[in-house]
């Protein structure tokens, strides 16, 4: 009998999304498997080194994600577990109208091996800034 692990099948990389309120402008990186393990049991609203990330001087505040299937994390549901809940309002769901209530799956508000996307919020800035140490690709045009 084959037995594959679950993060064997994943594929797919990290990312962090660093979002920066001074400027208003967000930067995408790409975490490999060593600071993945700096990242993984931290809690929605715990800081962490930007240096881990490639940030030198920075500090970050974790505000959330998602896994591989797309489920959200919230920070009420305590643990790195996905469950179904019914809820009424606040992250992963959006009320047409007042009183709606709907069972939605979500992520607990650790974050595991099984997250694809950790949202971040640049809360003390370092020396360089961002637009530096994470400059932008440039797309290649198709001919």
């Amino acid at each position: 009998m084959l037995i594959i692990k679950k993060a064997n099948l994943r594929g797919v990389a990290m990312k962090a999304v660093i979002s920066d309120p001074k400027t208003g402008k967000s930067y995408q990186v790409e975490l490999d498997k060593s600071h993945e393990s700096g990242i993984v049991g931290k809690k929605i609203g715990e800081k962490i080194d930007g240096g881990l990330l490639g940030a030198a001087g920075y500090s970050l505040e974790l505000r959330g994600g998602s896994d591989l299937s797309g489920f959200p994390m919230r920070r009420d549901i305590s643990g790195p577990r996905k469950i179904s809940s019914i809820i009424s309002k606040g992250v992963g769901f959006r009320a047409k109208m007042k009183g709606i209530r709907k069972k939605k799956t979500l992520r607990g508000n650790t974050v595991s091996a099984d997250m694809v996307q950790i949202n971040l919020k640049v809360i003390e800035h370092g020396t360089a800034p961002l637009d530096e140490l994470f400059p932008k690709e440039k797309k290649e045009e198709k001919k």
